[in-house]
């Protein structure tokens, strides 16, 4: 009998441990039932929300705690719209004051963004690491969203943040895996788990990041804004899944040269 792979590989972070491998996003959705049965679709465990927005009662963000269900789901508050690690460290604490009024006292988890350009939206990694130090010390599990830096996330990793969050290319654009041999690096040298964050835009990406030893991929922009969100949500679900099977399976490793399946023995002369 396959064993269900989904309760032997779990996904730690700090101290929690989640089944599903797919985090995803509150924002861009037309409608709240079109986001309510996109996180159902998906499968996930963890959702993001940003703290700004959800205070300023931005479209879409407008009633969104009383909205979800958060007996089901896990918050992820984030400081997006944060230019700088002072505007981050007190973001992120109204963020915990967040997760507590939705009933997870014990919540002490914050995606870290410091992103002080608005075109590119490229994190500061100088602001990120100040940042991440701060609330580490206070006792914050840290999933901080960086570039694709190898030194950098080691350096992370070394502060006390609970996972790294490396880009696949910039937000919302769904170039896929442009910085495919960096998160490699980053993978392999990372004692945390390694989420893909940013740029993924369809399954067989998703799948791509899986494979290649990603603990996770974080998607928003490529379900909500997808023609059919809900099936979306499904086919991203179904493709992390499968890569990280195949991750655990161990791929055929690429040769130069061609290598017949059948036997050399006994062929008709």
């Amino acid at each position: 009998m396959v064993p269900n792979l989904a309760l032997i590989d779990g996904l730690n972070i700090g101290n929690k441990v989640f089944q599903s491998r797919i985090l995803t996003g509150t924002g861009k959705y037309k409608n709240e039932r079109i986001m309510k049965e996109s996180l159902y679709s998906s499968e996930c465990e963890i959702v993001t929300v940003a703290v700004r927005r959800v205070q300023a009662s931005e479209l879409g963000h407008d009633g969104l705690m009383e909205t979800i269900d958060w007996s089901k789901y896990w918050m992820l508050p984030n400081t997006a719209g944060c230019k700088n690690a002072e505007e981050a460290v007190r973001v992120a604490k109204l963020g915990r004051e967040l997760a507590k009024l939705s009933g997870q006292e014990d919540n002490n988890f914050v995606k870290l963004e410091v992103i002080p350009d608005n075109k590119y939206l490229l994190p500061d990694p100088f602001g990120t690491l100040e940042a991440a130090e701060k609330l580490v010390r206070d006792g914050f599990t840290v999933l901080p969203y960086i570039n694709a830096d190898p030194l950098l996330a080691k350096r992370l990793e070394e502060v006390g943040c609970a996972t790294v969050m490396p880009l696949g290319s910039p937000i919302g654009s769904a170039q896929g895996l442009k910085n495919h041999a960096n998160i490699g690096l980053i993978i392999e040298n990372s004692n945390l788990p390694v989420i893909v964050d940013a740029g993924i835009g369809v399954p067989s990406e998703a799948a791509q990041a899986m494979e290649m030893g990603a603990a996770a991929v974080l998607i928003n922009s490529a379900i909500a804004l997808a023609q059919d969100p809900v099936l979306m949500a499904e086919a991203m679900s179904k493709a992390v899944k499968a890569g990280r099977q195949a991750f655990r399976a161990g791929r055929l490793p690429i040769k130069a040269e061609a290598s017949p399946s059948s036997p050399k023995k006994g062929l008709v002369t």
